[in-house]
């Protein structure tokens, strides 16, 4: 079966800030092979462009669904794009 790959912009609403979530987030972004970016927003919300294979981007989606031990998840939502190869790690952006 052919992999398919993905770019995905996720971003969570709830308590997200100031708590380790984004650590969290590369963590597991990196764990799982995808490249991409994760940061603050002045919204209080928490931006993560990611790409991949597809199903592993769902896979770091559920994670974050649940969040970090600290944080807490009121909503998130994932828009989906083109993949175009645009990273090659996974980092912090502010």
């Amino acid at each position: 079966m052919e992999k398919e790959f993905a770019r995905a912009e996720i971003i969570v609403n709830g308590l997200v800030q100031g708590v380790g979530f984004r650590y969290f987030v590369v963590k597991h972004a990196l764990n799982l092979g995808l490249k991409g970016f994760v940061k603050n927003l002045y919204t209080g919300e928490v931006l993560t462009v990611v790409e991949g294979e597809k199903v592993l981007i769902f896979e770091l989606f559920n994670l974050l669904k649940i969040g970090s031990s600290h944080s807490r998840v009121n909503k998130i939502n994932i828009s989906w794009t083109s993949y175009n190869h645009e990273f090659t790690t996974f980092e912090i952006r502010h």
